[in-house]
């Protein structure tokens, strides 16, 4: 029955797209389109956390490949990610019922935001490499139609591109990957590729590599990040918040249903490439956040952040699977899916606060915000709200799924290979670094956009936001202040999953006194998010009470100390760019290159210095700027056969055919 209404539900989602084509010039489509999305994912989120026995429900129908047609599975991997989906469906489309009324080209949005939903869906739900790989372009397409809506901005264009091809390379490496998996029996529904042995250990790991590279690149592990930062702001606001929150984790599922599910049991080494790509993605991710002025782009970087997180879970759940020790794993494996779920819910809070943000002034320039506080508290207490829980502090949700990974990394002494002893360690010293920076990131973020005075007209003029997007957000913050309370219920939610793909789970934590957690057992620590919670509440309370009571009542006030420069204008704020400047000259060139330009005034002038930076990001340059200049060489030198004579044409022919017979030749 809930397979049954799920995919009811992917078809009505379907067809909403195509209302949302045949009302894209009435006034109320917005409302009618996003009121129906919200709807839907209501039921598809319910269908999905509804209880059932642990036995997977399958369907078939005869479509795809004529002798496959289309299979759909739920089971408890599918079923929690299809959970996150729809939750932060449900989420965007309530934020959007608000948001969309300031959209100015709705009909290159309505349309698709819909089947969008639906692509991410079949993602998760399909059962054979022909749905899966169908529904996986589904949704790339849907969502680069969703990036290129503003396409008159060059810039915009520029990431719809990008974002195009990294998609389209993405698709092929899964490809590749799923056609090794089937072999040369052509096996494609995963339960004949469950069954099928995978050969010699080259084949496992080339399989590996490209899954890496197929879900990767869409997750936006270095170096297939590129297009996060640009696409990211190029999308509305909303759209933004489904990309990073949720097709994100989408990417993350399709890693775990090949490596964990379809290839076989692992081999210790399979951990080490998640495990290195995870907390280099990490450190950049983070690192590239710290020194962004537009909000959109800074939060696109922090979601590679959180992606080498789970990454570096996901690696260390195979490490242990691969040793036998599945206690560790299944601690491991629910660290990684806790913290997927986590950042689904404050990332896309973070992106409609910017997307209040951005309808109020007009603006993503931090630098030219300040002094939002005043003119939008409640955005300002919802977007601090987030701001808390992803940078992993109690008693919000960011923290525990944190906490877990490094409980599981203090683990790995356990771990029998060498090569293991010494890389989780330096693994973990680069998590605890990028969470340390993480927390700098956002106070910048918050301080610079939110506190002191407004930098520019349109910040001044800045009014609240809608109740549709308040109440969106609020119900994302409350999320996340409940799974960062009461964690246990959440982590025994995803008990059966760990069982089921490492073969070992975390305790049960619903019977453990006080609603405390414990990862392996009390003697080796524990963490209650209640008590807390009522400690910083009663600390607070009491503080006030004793300032109240021992504090003078004179009170006087005073200019603010402006540094010695006369002029108590906005130019005597911090800014962004020097909240910055530490971290990005002592640790800025590991990620990027940054050239500082100063102009100093001449003595007696009374204007102040000029401060700018050029960023030149190394991943682009180094990999990326040598691909675009040899396929631009090569493109020029093809283009001489379009201009050569028929001899030339006819040479071009018969060399050709020799090739092909030289192939045949010396092929085994």
């Amino acid at each position: 029955m809930p397979l049954t209404v799920t995919l009811w539900s992917i078809g009505a989602l379907l067809g909403v797209g195509a209302l949302g084509i045949a009302l894209a010039s009435n006034a109320a489509a917005s409302r009618v389109v996003y009121g129906l999305c919200f709807g839907l994912s209501i039921i598809l989120f319910v269908a999905a956390v509804v209880p059932r026995s642990a036995v997977a429900l399958t369907a078939s129908f005869p479509l795809g490949l004529p002798w496959i047609g289309a299979h759909f599975r739920l089971d408890v991997l599918s079923a929690f990610f299809l959970a996150i989906v729809n939750l932060g469906g449900a989420a965007a489309s309530l934020y959007a019922i608000g948001y969309g009324a300031h959209e100015k080209h709705p009909s290159r949005i309505l349309p698709f935001f819909p089947v969008f939903l639906a692509g991410m869906n079949l993602v998760i739900l399909a059962d054979d490499a022909f749905a899966f790989l169908v529904a996986w372009e589904f949704m790339s397409l849907s969502s680069w139609a969703l990036v290129m809506a503003h396409h008159h901005d060059a810039e915009n264009r520029r990431a719809g591109v990008v974002y195009l091809l990294m998609a389209s390379f993405g698709t092929a490496a899964l490809l590749m990957a799923f056609g090794l998996l089937a072999g040369s029996v052509g096996g494609y529904s995963f339960a004949d590729i469950r069954d099928a042995t995978h050969g010699p250990s080259w084949k496992s790991g080339l399989v590996l590599a490209l899954v890496l590279l197929g879900a990767g690149s869409k997750a936006g592990l270095v170096p297939l990040h590129i297009w996060l930062p640009l696409a990211h702001p190029a999308a509305p606001s909303h759209v933004s918040a489904l990309m990073s929150g949720v097709m994100t984790k989408v990417a993350i599922y399709g890693f775990i249903r090949i490596v964990f599910d379809l290839l076989g049991p692992p081999e210790f080494w399979w951990s080490m490439p998640p495990l290195t790509l995870g907390a280099i993605t990490a450190m950049l991710g983070i690192l590239s956040a710290t020194i962004q002025s537009d909000l959109k782009k800074l939060l696109a970087y922090s979601t590679i952040e959180n992606i080498g997180i789970v990454f570096v879970a996901l690696g260390l759940a195979l490490a242990f699977k691969a040793n036998g020790m599945a206690l560790p794993a299944g601690l491991a494996f629910t660290a990684a899916l806790f913290h997927v779920f986590n950042h689904s819910l404050f990332k896309s809070l973070l992106f409609f606060g910017a997307g209040a943000v951005l309808n109020a002034t007009g603006e993503r320039d931090i630098e030219r915000l300040g002094g939002l506080i005043h003119f939008m508290p409640r955005t300002a207490f919802l977007f601090l709200g987030a701001c808390v829980a992803i940078s992993a502090l109690p008693p919000l949700n960011g923290f525990v799924s944190e906490w877990l990974v490094f409980q599981a990394i203090l683990l790995s002494p356990s771990l029998p290979q060498w090569s293991l002893k010494l890389l989780v360690p330096a693994v973990g010293v680069a998590l605890a670094l990028s969470a340390s920076l993480c927390a700098g990131c956002f106070v910048r973020a918050f301080g610079i956009a939110f506190l002191g005075r407004a930098r520019s007209t349109a910040a001044k003029s800045a009014q609240e936001t809608d109740l549709w997007s308040l109440s969106a957000m609020s119900g994302l913050l409350g999320l996340c202040l409940l799974a960062g309370l009461i964690p246990s219920y959440l982590i025994d939610t995803i008990t059966p999953a760990a069982k089921a793909f490492v073969g070992g789970h975390m305790p049960t934590q619903g019977g453990i006194p006080w609603l405390s957690i414990v990862p392996i057992a009390e003697s080796r620590s524990s963490y209650n998010g209640l008590l807390v919670f009522l400690f910083i509440v009663f600390s607070a309370f009491f503080a006030a009470l004793i300032v109240r009571v021992l504090g003078s009542n004179a009170s006087r006030r005073g200019p603010a100390w402006g540094c010695g420069y006369p002029d108590p204008g906005t130019a005597a704020q911090y800014t962004g760019s020097s909240f910055a400047q530490p971290i990005r000259r002592t640790l800025g060139n590991v990620a990027f290159v940054a050239r500082d330009h100063l102009e100093m005034p001449p003595p007696g002038d009374t204007r102040p210095a000029r401060f700018g930076v050029e960023i030149h990001d190394r991943v682009w340059d180094g990999v990326y700027t040598p691909i675009l200049r040899a396929v631009d060489f090569c493109a020029g030198q093809l283009d001489r056969t379009h201009f050569l004579t028929i001899q030339g044409y006819l040479g071009l022919v018969f060399a050709t055919l020799v090739a092909l017979l030289l192939v045949i030749a010396i092929w085994p």
